[in-house]
């Protein structure tokens, strides 16, 4: 758990760190642009760190490292376009929404119904009133991400158990950077030196090294362990859009991140716990 815990964390700052960075190029290359070249530049470093092999791989595998690949591709999309519509903290914590629907879909009690109200109040916290965040494409971009957000999860589990390892791991950044060329090729000519720089370092962090990580710890715990780690993700990307960015968040918008990070943990959490007797029975990991 310590071990999961520690990778999950570093995948996570790395994320937050990226989106900071990637931020200051939305004006030049779009919120698109941005996204696909930095996978590009991740698939063809892991591709020539990893050197994946390509045969020996059944339909199954295949079909599972194309769908984590897509889910890669399509969160980091509509992550990128929430965060240049809304504060990050917000836009990641509404990503969180994700993982826990993965373990919410899972039970049948009360008590996790119960925290899905509290996670549904957190949200109404973020958005509502004068101190609240606010902007419908941005929201809408947000809970696509974290739609795809719960496919990445249980990817990470199921990818991380898998003899491939991290060899799935380059495949499905490939994969991802397959998918959304048509928009990095158009922005490759225009790149100046200096944004090169910014947008390696941005892949490297933000999309080689937490991708790995992530599906190391889910090889070594199960999906719903790692939905409880993700926990960290509202609270971290709070403090690195504050730092970074200068995105002072209010009072309000703070207590209704941490009802959603709480609320979502302990939704994760409760639904790993075996079921009372009459129960229905989770499904399997």
């Amino acid at each position: 758990m310590l071990r999961a815990l520690g990778l999950v964390l570093v995948g996570s700052l790395g994320i937050q760190t990226s989106a900071a960075i990637s931020s200051g190029l939305f004006g030049d290359y779009g919120t698109y642009g941005t996204s696909a070249v930095r996978m590009l530049i991740a698939a063809v470093l892991m591709l020539v760190i990893v050197r994946p092999r390509l045969r020996g791989r059944g339909r199954r595998e295949w079909l599972g490292i194309c769908v984590y690949g897509v889910a890669m591709a399509a969160m980091n999309l509509c992550l990128y376009n929430a965060i240049d519509r809304i504060p990050l903290g917000v836009a990641v914590t509404l990503d969180f929404i994700g993982p826990c629907a993965i373990a919410l879909l899972g039970s049948r009690r009360l008590r996790e119904g119960l925290c899905a109200l509290v996670a549904v109040a957190g949200v109404a916290l973020i958005s509502a009133g004068p101190l609240g965040y606010f902007d419908l494409a941005g929201y809408l971009f947000a809970l696509g991400a974290a739609f795809f957000f719960a496919v990445y999860t249980v990817g990470a589990d199921r990818i991380g158990k898998a003899s491939s390892g991290l060899d799935g791991v380059a495949l499905s950044v490939t994969i991802a950077a397959v998918v959304t060329l048509p928009i990095a090729v158009p922005q490759l000519p225009r790149i100046d030196g200096p944004d090169w720089w910014l947008f390696t370092f941005s892949a490297v962090i933000g999309v080689a090294i937490p991708f790995s990580v992530d599906t190391i710890a889910g090889r070594i715990t199960s999906a719903r362990i790692i939905g409880v780690l993700f926990a960290v993700d509202p609270a971290l990307s709070s403090l690195v859009g504050f730092v970074l960015l200068g995105q002072a968040m209010s009072p309000q918008a703070i207590a209704g991140i941490g009802l959603v990070a709480v609320a979502g943990a302990l939704i994760v959490w409760f639904a790993k716990q075996p079921n009372p007797v009459g129960a229905h029975p989770l499904p399997p990991e």
